[in-house]
């Protein structure tokens, strides 16, 4: 495994296939499955979506080994700010604190006729982010994007690390035959 992330096009493909995955299900979930995304659901997918063209653009850039590793060091931050996004999520989930004001309900204007407000209300979807459509062993799907992010973020990190050291170790071995 750690040698598959020293090769150049490993990581960015990688970040890429996981992005694609991630957005799929997500969508997927709310196409085929019928689970409306929140307001948070959504930014989550913003990170992803970010993440996804520092892969692409990773890969652009492959022959550039140095713009190649500031674009798979974005993705990881990119995919710590889903992580950020996703813990926000999962805490209003469990009422540790308030959402955003676009959590809630969309406000009614009082000196309407019962018939516009009735309008006012059909005509905006609104998910609440404090309502857990799904969950498996105790965890929502913001508490599984958590463990995911953290886990995608992680891989940027590792494979910038060995990167580095993999650049060193050729540096090391150019002076010595110089």
């Amino acid at each position: 495994m750690i040698e598959t992330l020293r090769r150049p096009a490993a990581v960015p493909l990688l970040i890429i296939v996981l992005c694609l995955g991630a957005l799929g299900s997500a969508f997927a979930s709310q196409y085929w499955g019928g689970l409306q995304p929140c307001v948070l659901c959504v930014y989550q997918r913003y990170a992803y979506g970010a993440a996804l063209a520092c892969g692409v653009l990773a890969l652009v850039l492959l022959r550039s080994g140095r713009g190649r590793q500031a674009f798979v060091g974005l993705a990881g931050l990119c995919f710590l700010a889903g992580a950020a996004i996703a813990f926000f999520h999962v805490g209003v989930e469990h009422k540790w604190w308030e959402g955003t004001a676009a959590c809630h309900a969309p406000a009614l204007d009082p000196n309407a006729s019962a018939e516009d407000m009735m309008h006012q209300l059909l005509d905006q979807p609104f998910v609440a982010c404090d309502v857990v459509p799904w969950s498996l062993f105790g965890l929502s799907m913001a508490g599984y994007n958590v463990l995911a992010s953290l886990a995608f973020a992680a891989l940027c990190f590792v494979s910038l690390r060995l990167g580095t050291r993999a650049s060193r170790e050729r540096d090391d071995d150019l002076q010595q035959h110089a």
